[in-house]
């Protein structure tokens, strides 16, 4: 027999995960479904925003570390809120509803999905203040629903960074330099590599030249959203 507050909510309608509004059984409202912003089109290189699915002029002129990339959303309400609540209010609830639309994105895909799916790893002293990594959150998630093997231990942060928020790319990658290591366990293996949002991409890209110098074989990063350009938020 269920008491009180629980017999309670067992009788109220499912309610919208952001704006906790009435649904019809779903984690997202119709009105909240339309205003995810999705990243389509986007350069395939590096999941920046763009007019067409075409390699944008940055990865014609230098490839990334990556193969391949992918980021769902565009870093935009709502999803950035969303981010928000995982990443630093601890909201796991969260993490249920960014896999379950990250993946839904991910049905009309038509390659080969990934064999292994590797969180970026924090360093054990940020991830011991922060007592999670939202990264393996989302991957355990992501993971189960495409059946993806997620490996949490095959890359390690070697030394912490300071924070990334405010840099620009060159000095992302200057603070990033040697940060990684990875398990010969990803030799021979198709990696994706994922990130809750990528900004420059210089994270998942040093976290790839680590797989690649361990014999990772084709390496994607994945990211649940993808800040834009500051000028003009898309790619021409």
């Amino acid at each position: 027999m269920v008491y009180g507050r629980r017999f309670s909510d067992a009788l109220l309608p499912p309610a919208c995960k952001l704006c906790s509004g009435a649904t019809e059984g779903t984690l997202l409202c119709a009105a909240c479904t339309t205003e995810l912003p999705c990243n389509t089109p986007a350069c395939p290189g590096c999941a920046l925003p763009s007019v067409q699915a075409v390699l944008c002029p940055a990865c014609q002129h230098k490839p990334r570390a990556f193969d391949a990339a992918f980021a769902a959303f565009v870093l935009a309400t709502p999803v950035q809120q969303a981010i928000h609540s995982l990443k630093y209010g601890a909201r796991f609830q969260q993490a249920s509803l960014l896999a379950t639309a990250f993946v839904s994105r991910l049905s009309t895909r038509i390659e080969p999905l990934p064999t292994l799916l590797i969180p970026v790893p924090l360093h054990w002293r940020r991830q011991w203040s922060r007592g999670y990594n939202q990264s393996l959150e989302l991957a355990r998630l992501i993971g189960a629903e495409l059946g993806i093997t997620v490996d949490a231990t095959a890359a390690r942060r070697l030394h912490a960074t300071p924070d990334q928020i405010g840099q620009t790319a060159a000095e992302r990658r200057r603070n990033l330099k040697g940060a990684f290591a990875a398990s010969p366990r990803v030799a021979g293996q198709h990696l994706a590599l994922l990130d809750d949002v990528m900004t420059t991409g210089a994270t998942l890209e040093e976290l790839s030249r680590a797989c690649k110098a361990a014999g990772a074989t084709r390496i994607e990063a994945w990211a649940i959203a993808r800040q834009p350009l500051a000028r003009d938020n898309v790619v021409m």
